[in-house]
């Protein structure tokens, strides 16, 4: 089973501040859009993403079809099909993907700590 790109998605108070911070980490800004509230910061292949009163948690998020740059990947295990593993295994889903469809989806788990896992699609 294939999640493709792997960042951290933080629910941050300032924007710019935490944008300020990470800097001084050595992550850049790019991707994103200030003026909605949410930037991705990268360092090499690890990415952050800064989201100001979208979330209540941080979020570990996936993205099938994307490799840590945001390029499509030519073949990739869809949304729909790592779901309905999961649940075949037993994961509990806050929220699923309609597996009739095609295209961007996405579905979230909580892990046994109350971590919020969001698998979003975007191809």
């Amino acid at each position: 089973m294939q999640l493709g790109a792997f960042s951290i998605s933080l629910a941050v108070k300032d924007l710019e501040a935490s944008k300020r911070f990470y800097e001084k980490f050595g992550f850049s800004e790019f991707a994103g859009d200030a003026s909605q509230n949410w930037l991705m910061l990268k360092n090499g292949s690890k990415v952050i993403g800064l989201f100001q009163g979208m979330f209540e948690k941080n979020i570990l998020t996936f993205n099938p079809g994307w490799d840590q740059d945001a390029q499509e990947l030519d073949s990739f295990t869809d949304v729909r099909e790592i779901q309905h593993r999961l649940k075949a295994s037993g994961v509990h889903l806050s929220q699923e993907a309609d597996e009739t469809t095609t295209g961007p989806a996405s579905f979230v788990a909580v892990d046994p700590d109350g971590n919020p896992i969001l698998v979003d699609q975007h191809v």
